[in-house]
């Protein structure tokens, strides 16, 4: 079963990621904060970490930064949900090593979905 970590600081998106997400069959981890990332990132093995990039402690963009900076993580796929769309956001992110960004208001769980199955089979194949 896939470990997926969701950090992500709206209780309400946590709680339609965990139903939807289960029911595919992944295993899901959560943490409302960047420094909660970071320590379940290090504590845990995911296959795949959802990340918002408005988050307390340490937003995204740092989350983003240390976990991409520790060579054990580099393959870590890493898939940015936020409401920014701004290209410059999307830019900076993916530059930062994200591998795939949406924009949460316009993406159904459907899509999200899909994107989760092929980031993670792509790295499972490599």
């Amino acid at each position: 079963m896939n470990q997926i970590l969701v950090v992500e600081d709206d209780q309400f998106l946590i709680s339609a990621y965990r139903i939807k997400l289960q029911k595919v069959g992944f295993e899901i981890t959560v943490a409302t904060d960047g420094v909660e990332a970071l320590e379940k990132v290090k504590s845990q093995n995911f296959d795949l970490v959802i990340l918002d990039l408005i988050i307390p402690k340490i937003d995204g963009f740092g989350v983003l930064t240390e976990i991409r900076s520790q060579e054990k993580y580099k393959k870590l796929p890493i898939l940015v949900a936020s409401n920014l769309g701004q290209m410059e956001d999307i830019n900076r992110a993916i530059k930062l090593g994200a591998n795939d960004f949406i924009v949460k208001s316009d993406t159904s769980l459907d899509a999200l979905i899909e994107k989760i199955k092929k980031l993670i089979s792509k790295n499972d194949s490599q």
